[in-house]
Formats: structure tokens, sequence, C-alpha cells
């Protein structure tokens, strides 16, 4: 029997060491409890997210969902959508962003934030706004053997 994959495999070669832009791509924005900045509720934020996103007819591109930890007990994630559906309340993102990704398990993430930092002085760029990409959940992660993170700034 085929073992089940809910995450598309992901290629970390265009997210590494480089600049991105989201210009002209629509983002559903959805808010996740957290505590000490440990998502509580993520799974169910998402499938219900997922399921407002396939009924009004559209579909999220690239498995993208950026997470930005606003305070330790609120994350906001933004998925990325296919087209502007005026009921998914749609936002932009708009300008260059910084994007690098690392591997491994979560409890690495502080550490991955100090090289994300350094990685954008040395390229003379500011941080206003952190995003975690996500990009397989914890049981795909351990199906593909590797717990990619993208970290991006704009």
């Amino acid at each position: 029997m085929e073992e089940q994959v809910c995450c598309p495999p992901f290629d970390p070669k265009p997210w590494e060491k480089t600049f991105v832009s989201f210009d002209n791509q629509f983002f559903m924005k959805v808010k996740v409890r957290t505590f000490n900045h440990i998502p509580l509720n993520f799974g169910s934020v998402m499938t219900k997210a997922q399921a407002a996103i396939e009924g009004a007819g559209a579909k999220v591109v690239g498995n993208i969902a950026l997470s930005n930890h606003v305070s330790r007990w609120t994350m906001e994630v933004l998925i990325a959508i296919d087209k502007e559906i005026d009921s998914l309340k749609p936002i932009k993102l708009e300008g260059k962003f910084l994007s690098n990704v690392y591997e491994g398990p979560f409890k690495d993430t502080a550490i991955w934030c100090k090289d994300f930092e350094q990685l954008a002085k040395d390229k003379g760029f500011t941080i206003h706004t952190w995003y975690m990409w996500y990009t397989t959940c914890p049981e795909c992660a351990k199906k593909y053997g590797k717990n990619y993170v993208v970290v991006l700034a704009s």
C-alpha cells in the first residue's frame, strides 16, 4: 500500500540565498493561536482555510503559506491563492523579499534566524518583517526525510 502524502515535494534551490518577489500574488490571511510562539491550532486553521479557498473556487499556489509570528500568542499565516476572491479578503505582498532555506528540527529556529540576520547584513538588506514557510507538514517531512523551512523577510 502506497503512503499518502499531502504535501508536494519541495525544491529548495530557487529559494536559497536569493531575492524573490510576490508582486501581483494574492494571499488569504488567517490567524493561529500560539503559546510562546508554538502553534496550538495550526492544523485546524489550515484545514478550515483550505475548505474556504476551495469553496470559493480558488486554489493554493505552490503550497505557499507564510507564517508571521506577530507575538508570543498569535501567528498570522498568509496563504498564496491563485485569484482575487472578495470573500477570502485577499491581500497582496509587494516588493522584494530576501529568502533562504534551512533544514532540520524546529528547535534550530533561533540558529536559522541568526544565520538569516547575517545573510541580510551581508546583502545590505534591512529586515522589516519576518516570515517562515514550513514547506511540509510534520508527517510529510518524515516521509521525505527532510524538514525544509524557508525564512523570508521584507
